[in-house]
C-alpha cells in the first residue's frame, strides 16, 4: 500500500533558506527518514541530512517534524494523515550548516566543561565499592543517546542565544545530577551545577522530558532533586550554620 505524500523541507544554509514543496512516493510501515532518503534519491540529491543507524541508537537524525523536535527514524509515516502536509525543518536552537544538517558543537563544548567522575583520594581503581541501589539510581540516565532533542527545545537557550554561555541546557545537567548522586564522586557538583552551568535558569517545564525519544525523566529525576539540593545547601537555615561553624573551626 503506497500514497503520493506530501512534504514541505528546509532548504538553504547559514546564509539563509526557506522551504520547499515536494510530493513523494510513501509505502506502508516507513519513517520520515525513509521518505527523506526517497527525496534525496529522486528528486533532490543534494538535499542535506545527518544519519547513521536508522533504529534510533545513534541520535543523529534529529530534525523537528510539523514543529516538533523528534527522530526521523523513529518518526512513523501512518501517524500522519494521507492528504496532511509533514514539514520538516532543522533544529532551530543550532546553527544550520546546510538544510536539514545543524552545527551541535555547542553540546560538545559543554559537554568537556564539566569534570568528570571525581573518586575519592585515597581510594585506588579497583577498590571501589558501592550498593547496588546506588548503581541503578542513575542507569536511567545512560540510556541517553544525545540526540539533543532535549536541548534543541529547551526555550532557555532556544529562544535566548545570550543564554548559551552560561547555561549548559538539560542534558549536561542532567549528566551533573548522574555524578552527584554517586556516592563515590568527591566533586562539589551542586556549585558547578548553579554557578558554572545554570540550573538556576531552568523553570522545570518538562518540555525537554516530552521530546527525549528513550524516555527519559529528565526533569523529575535529575534537573528537580539537582535544584532541591542546591536549594538545601544554599538555602536551609541549619545546613547554613552548619556551614559557617565549620568555616570558623577551619
Amino acid at each position: 500500500m503506497s500514497y503520493t505524500g506530501k512534504f514541505r523541507v528546509w532548504r538553504g544554509d547559514a546564509e539563509g533558506g526557506d522551504l520547499q514543496d515536494y510530493e513523494v512516493e510513501v509505502n506502508e510501515g516507513e519513517v520520515v527518514l525513509d521518505v527523506i532518503h526517497r527525496l534525496q534519491a529522486t528528486q533532490t540529491p543534494d538535499l542535506a541530512v545527518r544519519w547513521n543507524c536508522k533504529a534510533g541508537k545513534c541520535g543523529s537524525c534529529s530534525a523537528e517534524i510539523n514543529g516538533m523536535p523528534k527522530l526521523m527514524c523513529m518518526c512513523r509515516m501512518n501517524t500522519f494523515e494521507e492528504g496532511e502536509t509533514v514539514t520538516v525543518t532543522p533544529m532551530r536552537t543550532f546553527p544550520v550548516i546546510r538544510d536539514l544538517v545543524t552545527d551541535v558543537s555547542f553540546n560538545y563544548q559543554k559537554a568537556r566543561e564539566i569534570p568528570a567522575f571525581t573518586p575519592p583520594a585515597d581510594l585506588k581503581p579497583g577498590e571501589y565499592r558501592m550498593q547496588q541501589v546506588d548503581v541503578e539510581r542513575s542507569q536511567e540516565f545512560r540510556k541517553c543517546i544525545e540526540c539533543f532533542l532535549c536541548q534543541d527545545t529547551c526555550h532557555v537557550i532556544r529562544d535566548h542565544e545570550e543564554n548559551k554561555e552560561s547555561f549548559s541546557g538539560p542534558r549536561f545537567l542532567m549528566r551533573i545530577a548522574e555524578l552527584d548522586m554517586h556516592p563515590l564522586d568527591a566533586a562539589d557538583r551542586q556549585h558547578e551545577a548553579q554557578d558554572q552551568h545554570g540550573l538556576g535558569f531552568c523553570n522545570i517545564t518538562k518540555c525537554c522530558t516530552e521530546v527525549c525519544p528513550e524516555h527519559i525523566k529528565i526533569t523529575d529525576n535529575a534537573l528537580i532533586p539537582m535544584k532541591e539540593r542546591v536549594a538545601d545547601r544554599k538555602y536551609d537555615p541549619i545546613v547554613w550554620l552548619g556551614n559557617k561553624i565549620r568555616r570558623r573551626g577551619a
